[in-house]
């Protein structure tokens, strides 16, 4: 009997717990440190911005090419703004893009024409995706309040970039699903 009241303790215990209610009946991002997401979010904001200075140039269609710069345009602000951020928190921020964010770019450098612009939207209808649901998960989960303000207030441009990949997206003719 002893052993059946621990068990039912262990599992009400477990079952209110605020982590296992938070994830229950949809997908939850994953917690991650202020730090890790700070560090993430420089070396995502830097592949933008080199991503899309190499669609500036190297697009057919006037829609990606203007995305692109966009892009370039706003990471590159958004990338000083998490600099400062960063130096007031003592966070060393990458110097340099990540391996799968390196990979598309020179997967992307051997293309051009329309199969460039199709595959540079298709990678950046999903890459601003997990954006928007990873600096939303900092927003409302966020530690630093610092930090989590910068997500807040970064969020609705990222919101937008969505919008604009899946229109310009759908207009080289992609699905946007990868």
């Amino acid at each position: 009997m002893k052993q059946v009241i621990w068990v039912c303790a262990v599992v009400l215990a477990v079952a209110t717990s605020p982590a296992y209610a938070k994830g229950k009946g949809r997908k939850s991002a994953k917690v991650v440190s202020d730090q890790t997401f700070v560090e993430k979010a420089a070396r995502g904001g830097e592949a933008e911005v080199e991503l899309g200075k190499l669609a500036a140039d190297k697009a057919s269609s006037d829609q990606v090419k203007k995305f692109g710069q966009r892009m370039a345009d706003d990471h590159s602000k958004a990338n000083d703004e998490l600099k400062s951020l960063a130096q007031t928190k003592n966070i060393t921020l990458p110097t340099n893009i990540g391996a799968k964010e390196k990979a598309l770019k020179d997967r992307l450098s051997k293309m051009s024409g329309d199969a460039f612009d199709r595959a540079y939207m298709q990678a950046m209808v999903a890459d601003h995706r997990k954006d928007v649901n990873e600096f939303r998960a900092e927003s409302n989960t966020g530690k630093d309040p610092e930090v989590k303000a910068w997500a807040s207030k970064t969020l609705p441009n990222l919101e937008d970039h969505l919008k604009m990949a899946q229109d310009a997206n759908r207009a080289v003719g992609t699905s946007g699903k990868k």
